[in-house]
């Protein structure tokens, strides 16, 4: 039933999507970050959604009238060095067939982020991306926070099998990532059972990311809640809010899950804390070695016995951060960060030039809650290979939208001005 449902949702989109190419690029975001396909248990399981949904996205987009350029944004100039800068580490890859393959997969990611930036121009069409993001990623939220709940946090919380959001690390940090874009929607509705709604969505999605026993999590937990307490207006009622609600959360948590959250304090006698840092060793011996890097899927016996302290611990990059370093060198970490660094400086000049403006306010809200969702997932990231999860690219992209919109705005009150 199930697979039956989402093929008639995807087939009955398709003409939606001709006559306009967003709608392709909201399909894809929903079957790409919630993968509901995987939810079933028959033929749709394996059906490409995705494929048809990209193929009839760019088929709208060639033969529509709308506006086909890119953005004229540092951040799309850096993403297309990224994109390029990847095709030329694959050509000096350590396996060029795995490597291969796996450009293959990034660039299909990076092609529909850069068509998310071209179609995604208005307010509305924001505002709807922002809740496909929240809906796909929602669904696990309450799903894992009512298992959590009803288990008494005795066991760990996964996320969908075989996507980038598949394990228990990994759906704890996508659910910190979607906490602050359900406090936006929050914020921009009048109607009170979806503000009920949506923050029973963040309680039940907090204790999904406590639920996966992530100690990452936790400490993006941290960086995302401090954060957006800074950006928010009432910022003693925030306080008050957050100092009763998380002791009450951890302390619901069982004796075990305290264990495993204190051993962030002796990480030198875990095995796993061990085996990241000696994969991040690894990158950084090789990216020295290796001007354009190893390429993609270097995480082999043969890698680690030329460049890792320990030959035998044999571990992927386990960092957003190592993983650029490893797979494409210095030149494809500083581009990875200025991307970031980009991003949050974009959005920040959102915050500050729409803050006074009534009708502005849905962009600084949203800008505001973006940054706390990227500095959650920088610093989850941190120990996660998640350098090609696509939700903090459809993130950038909204922020360039944001910026393009403001910019009208600022432009269209100075002419205002001037009459």
């Amino acid at each position: 039933m199930r697979d039956i449902l989402v093929t008639l949702i995807v087939f009955a989109s398709l003409p939606l999507i001709i006559k306009n190419p967003v709608n392709g690029v909201l399909m894809w975001i929903w079957i790409s970050v919630m993968n509901p396909h995987t939810q079933g248990w028959g033929f749709a399981t394996t059906f490409p959604f995705a494929q048809i949904i990209a193929v009839i996205t760019l088929f709208s987009l060639a033969t529509s009238r709308a506006q086909k350029t890119l953005p004229g944004s540092a951040i799309t100039l850096t993403l297309l060095a990224m994109v390029l800068w990847m095709n030329v580490t694959t050509l000096f890859a350590i396996f060029p067939a795995a490597s291969q393959l796996q450009l293959a997969k990034v660039m299909k990611i990076m092609l529909m982020s850069l068509v998310t930036m071209v179609v995604i121009r208005s307010r509305q069409d924001v505002h709807r991306m922002i809740w496909i993001l929240v809906i796909s990623l929602g669904f696990y939220g309450v799903k894992g926070g009512i298992f959590t709940v009803r288990e008494g946090g005795n066991f760990r919380v996964w996320g969908p099998i075989g996507t980038f959001i598949g394990g228990n690390n990994e759906i704890a940090l996508a659910l910190i990532i979607a906490i602050p874009l359900m406090r936006y929607l929050q914020l921009s509705t009048d109607r009170r059972w979806v503000r009920h709604g949506l923050t029973l969505t963040m309680a039940l999605s907090g204790m999904a990311a406590l639920g996966s026993y992530s100690r990452g999590a936790l400490l993006a937990i941290a960086a995302m809640i401090g954060l957006m307490w800074i950006k928010s207006h009432k910022k003693l009622l925030a306080g008050v809010i957050i100092t009763l609600l998380a002791p009450l959360a951890l302390l619901f948590m069982p004796e075990r899950w305290m264990e495993r959250m204190d051993s962030i304090n002796n990480y030198q006698e875990d095995s796993s804390a061990m085996g990241r840092i000696n994969a991040w060793r690894m990158a950084y011996n090789l990216a020295k070695d290796r001007f354009f890097g190893g390429g993609f899927e270097i995480a082999e016996p043969s890698v680690f016995y030329l460049y890792a302290p320990d030959p035998t611990a044999v571990h992927a990059a386990h960092s957003i951060y190592f993983q650029a370093l490893g797979e494409h060198g210095f030149v494809g970490l500083a581009l990875y960060l200025l991307l970031g660094v980009l991003t949050w400086r974009c959005a920040a000049w959102v915050v500050r030039n729409s803050s006074d403006d009534p009708e502005l306010l849905w962009s600084s809200n949203l800008a505001k809650m973006i940054q706390a969702s990227l500095i959650g997932f920088a610093v989850g990231g941190a120990f996660l290979s998640l350098l090609y999860f696509d939700v903090p690219y459809y993130l950038m992209a909204a922020v360039v939208a944001l910026r393009a919109l403001t910019e009208q705005r600022l432009a269209t009150r100075s002419a205002a001005l001037s009459r």
